[in-house]
């Protein structure tokens, strides 16, 4: 998902969706509806607050009716007891309102707070469940700002614009009303700016929508920078690009300056405007209003209370610039988060059992004929023991330009059970993403792959990543424990297992040497260890949980030579009980395997033992010498012939190596 800070002065391309363009024919009413069914639940506290607020807003319209009484009444008839009446009347009014405001609040904060939480916990699940070519696409810092400053943008709306553009629209009206009750002529006078206003809030609905939508994305991209300049701080230091990786920062900052800038210019302009227009029309009024009072048409308390009326809707008017604007940016998080959610997820029928009610599927066209109780992930094959096949698998990555060549073509290999096949090819041939289609992480192009009989895509995802254990070239760490990180490959694992697995990936010294032993914090991406050791915990994670199927990307490349002989040693065991595919680039990690395939321009050009493909294979013995000229004389025992060892020849019994073999490991 991160990729290692470059030491260049450019700033770091935007992600893949941060170019997106906001759709001009965009409705923000529609986007913000599609947050229904996370609102439904809590539906009723939310509107009893929304109905609370506008009581209590509505009651802040009878104070001007009550200075009508006061100024017609009391203070015109000079009675003393009334205008102290009039004034406790206030009183009470003005507690009643702050209580109603506060109950409102009350009632919104803890639902909304469990809005966003469901909002946040539905985007992490999206996230696990997405396949790895969508987080290969999509930068991290995009889907972190989703998750963290869009969802917080949508829970202040539900809990703020969203009441109050509801609250303040019944004010407007209410108090519209009660002013062309009192007085329409001076009423139709205030209302003179509402058609105009209307026009210039939806020039400037379009507008800030675009700019609210770059800036979150710009959000994202600047998110990236930081959360890659932190990971890679090691890069950064060790080649002194302390200062392009700051002006790559600052460059992501000042556009992100800019779309802010643009957006309060935006906001300043319709604010200035929806102040503006209704002061204008309250002059008028007032100029009006005082002429009738004047000529004896209207009383004095009525001007009062009609202007104390015009000035209480001054907040509701004027607050509809930024409403509308955090609405806005509201829908624009919206549509962020759903761009994620409604990511589609390759599913399968064996996918769709996901409890044990659910107990049978057929799955057509596949070697398995049923998929049954998922719950307890057993499953009828239509072979036993078969091991690891690869039929006719080829794979193409979804972005791949139309007319490139797939990255793997026509693969045909099997790996019997019990068997370790070793797989060795140039970089670039494809190994890494031959074994990522096993447990499913690319989904192949074509072609069928195979465990003991039964097609992989019959399974529930869980159930086959339960029975194939991985360990990838790069460790991957997560912040916490030794222990946990270990015991993710067996959740149900013993200390007795977690000791076995130590031991196994020559690990059990260096963890009980830390502070807390296997109970030590490794830190984020385990950066406190060293590169041999998080390689070490790995492999210990790939093995703790004895599972049936076992794939190592080169698990050993970061080891020195006495502790991946070791390893190797330990890992001879461990071998012997699984069906293993293990990446290989040195002589000694391929003494590990029974047999040994050689990928090459994405096909399976050769396949047997060590020994004969050093003497069946140019190609081979040049990877295993590291000589490109390499070129050793065949072997007058074996056919020399180009093409691949079938399965069904010189194929030794699982597990056995021979000190033959190991004797001609290497021809350094």
């Amino acid at each position: 998902m991160t990729a290692t800070p470059t030491p260049d002065a450019q700033a770091p391309a935007p992600a893949p969706d941060s170019g997106k363009r906001q759709d001009p024919k965009r409705s923000a009413v529609r986007s913000l509806l599609r947050l229904w069914p996370y609102v439904r639940p809590v539906r009723v506290r939310l509107f009893s607050a929304a109905f609370v607020g506008i009581v209590a807003s509505c009651l802040g319209l009878v104070i001007p009716l009550i200075l009508k009484w006061l100024v017609d009444g009391p203070v015109a008839d000079r009675d003393t007891g009334g205008v102290w009446l009039g004034g406790a009347l206030l009183l009470a009014v003005g507690v009643a309102e702050a209580a109603l405001f506060g109950l409102r609040r009350w009632l919104v904060a803890r639902p909304l707070a469990g809005v966003e939480a469901s909002l946040r916990a539905d985007l992490y699940s999206r996230l696990q469940r997405l396949p790895v070519s969508f987080h290969d696409r999509w930068a991290s810092g995009q889907l972190l700002s989703r998750a963290t400053t869009d969802l917080q943008l949508l829970r202040m709306f539900l809990a703020f614009p969203l009441t109050f553009l509801l609250v303040n629209g019944a004010t407007i009206v209410a108090g519209c009303t009660i002013m062309l009750l009192q007085e329409w002529t001076l009423g139709l006078v205030i209302l003179a700016p509402l058609l105009p206003l209307a026009v210039l809030c939806s020039i400037f609905e379009v507008r800030y929508s675009v700019a609210a939508r770059r800036a979150q994305d710009q959000i994202g991209d600047l998110t990236t920078v930081v959360e890659e300049a932190v990971l890679g701080i090691r890069i950064i230091k060790g080649f002194g690009r302390h200062r392009s990786q700051a002006r790559a920062f600052r460059a992501h900052s000042d556009r992100l300056l800019d779309t802010e800038l643009h957006k309060a210019r935006l906001l300043a302009g319709i604010w200035a405007l929806i102040m503006a227009l209704p002061e204008v029309a309250i002059g008028a009024a007032l100029v009006l209003g005082t002429v009738q009072v004047a000529d004896g048409g209207l009383s004095a308390g009525t001007l009062v209370a009609f202007l104390s009326t015009a000035l209480a809707l001054r907040w509701p008017v004027e607050s509809l610039g930024f409403l509308l604007a955090m609405s806005n940016e509201a829908a624009t998080a919206t549509d962020r988060f759903f761009e994620v959610v409604d990511e589609r997820i390759p599913e399968d029928a064996a996918d769709t059992v996901r409890d044990a009610g659910a107990d049978t599927v057929r799955k057509a066209g596949t070697g398995a004929e049923t998929v049954r109780d998922a719950g307890a992930g057993t499953v009828r094959k239509a072979g036993a023991a078969d091991g690891l096949r690869f039929s006719g698998v080829t794979f193409r990555y979804p972005d791949a330009p139309p007319g490139a060549p797939p990255v793997l073509d026509g693969i045909d290999l099997h790996v019997r059970s019990g068997e370790t096949m070793a797989l060795v090819g140039a970089t670039g041939s494809g190994k890494t993403t031959l074994t990522a289609l096993v447990p499913r992480l690319h989904e192949a192009t074509s072609g069928r792959i195979t465990l003991d009989g039964t097609d992989i895509t019959a399974l529930p995802r869980d159930r086959l990543r339960s029975l194939v254990a991985v360990a990838f070239e790069e460790p991957t760490l997560f912040s916490a424990s030794v222990a946990e990180n270990v015991l993710m490959g067996g959740p149900g694992a013993e200390e007795a297992e977690l000791r076995r697995a130590l031991r196994v990936a020559q690990a059990e010294g260096f963890v009980d040497a830390l502070p807390e032993g296997a109970g030590t914090q490794v830190g984020e991406q385990g950066l406190s260890l060293s590169g041999g050791q998080r390689q070490r915990l790995a492999l210990a994670r790939a093995v703790v949980g004895a599972p049936r199927f076992l794939v190592l990307d080169d698990p050993l490349s970061a080891l020195d030579v006495h502790t991946e002989a070791a390893v190797e040693a330990a890992l001879r065991e461990v071998l012997s009980g699984t069906t293993a595919l293990v990446v290989a680039h040195r002589p000694s990690t391929v003494l590990l395997a029974d047999r040994v395939a050689l990928l090459s321009g994405g096909r399976v050009t050769a396949v047997g033992t060590h020994r004969e493909l050093l003497h069946r294979s140019a190609e081979y013995a040049s990877l295993m010498s590291g000589d490109p000229a390499a070129d050793p004389r065949p072997d007058p025992g074996l056919d020399p012939g180009p093409g691949p060892v079938p399965d069904s020849d010189r194929d030794p019994a699982p597990g056995a190596r021979t000190a033959g073999a190991a004797a001609e490991g290497s021809v350094r």
